[in-house]
């Protein structure tokens, strides 16, 4: 099969697309041909040697966690899925085992190939409803979750105020619809180009990145793209006792915001506790989490779909189809 592969600890500039042999499942997978596979930055930081000491990696690395495809195989266990059904989910490759989920752990070999094996028994994979279209249901695996378990995780109250730092990213447009829905005030951070998507998406005003932009007295802050040592101006931001909630990893420690009167939570569900991927097909057939899809690549794109992730400035979601 053809996929996108990285042969060694480096930047994305380095990745290609090669022939490797397609992946067979085991007890309790799945092998899934796939239809669509969107990107994360952890898809980029993982093979850039970022997380080296906590995780480290086998050559050839294919990367790829979100995806959306038809079950081509069933390993021997299985009985949630069969050959034919279209499914959709997310799964982080095999080395980052020691953050999954303890018992139902969704682990696969790369998304970003034509095939790929997948644990079968875990709530971050479903059944696709025929009204979610592969490449739509591929953009809202990852940012859909992660924007259920913000939701979960910040307890927004109706008429409460909401800044949203990196609203216009995957995991942003999912979450602007959400709080806004929640009868949140949402305050969006984004360029010029992006103010008009983020309104309609339901964000009440659209600010720039800077510093001097962030409003005051915001009830909770959602930080989705600053690392944990740039955190203390969200901070300031907040009121106090007001909540910041990250999901940038490695977690934020309360002595690096500059203030204690700030109720800070680190998000990162990888077992489906506040929602599971069923939960988020059902919200986008309903219209209520929209896919926000920028650009769309084919296989043979992958590598500079990658490094268009990292090197310019991205809205919502890119795709690759196969």
């Amino acid at each position: 099969m053809k996929a996108v592969v990285a042969t060694d600890y480096g930047t994305p500039e380095q990745f290609t697309v090669m022939e490797v042999p397609a992946p067979q499942p085991g007890p309790g997978q799945i092998q899934v041909r796939i239809s669509a596979a969107s990107l994360n930055p952890t898809d980029i930081r993982l093979p850039g040697g970022e997380y080296r000491g906590a995780v480290e990696l086998g050559f050839p690395h294919i990367p790829g966690n979100d995806f959306a495809g038809t079950v081509s195989q069933v390993g021997p266990g299985v009985t949630a899925f069969q050959v034919g059904d279209e499914v959709f989910g997310e799964a982080v490759p095999r080395a980052m085992r020691a953050v999954a989920s303890p018992t139902r752990p969704s682990l696969s070999t790369g998304s970003l190939a034509e095939y790929a094996v997948f644990e079968a028994d875990t709530p971050l994979i479903a059944h696709r409803p025929a009204e979610l279209s592969a490449p739509d249901a591929a953009a809202l695996a990852t940012a859909g979750l992660t924007a259920l378990t913000l939701i979960g995780t910040a307890e927004v109250k109706e008429g409460e105020s909401v800044l949203v730092v990196g609203a216009s990213g995957g995991v942003g447009t999912a979450v602007v619809p959400l709080l806004a829905a929640a009868g949140a005030r949402v305050i969006a951070t984004g360029t010029p180009a992006d103010a008009d998507i983020l309104r309609s998406l339901g964000a009440a005003e659209v600010i720039g990145y800077a510093e001097a932009d962030y409003p005051s007295s915001v009830d909770t802050a959602l930080n989705l793209t600053l690392p944990s040592d740039r955190l203390t101006s969200i901070a300031r931001a907040l009121r106090p006792g007001g909540r910041l909630v990250t999901i940038v990893y490695p977690p934020t420690q309360p002595d690096q915001l500059g203030r204690d009167d700030v109720d800070l939570r680190f998000v990162l569900d990888l077992g489906g506790e506040f929602g599971a991927m069923r939960e988020v097909g059902e919200l986008a057939v309903a219209g209520r989490l929209p896919a926000t899809i920028s650009r769309r690549y084919t296989l043979d794109q992958g590598p500079q779909a990658c490094v268009d992730l990292v090197r310019t400035h991205t809205l919502g979601k890119l795709v690759v189809t196969m």
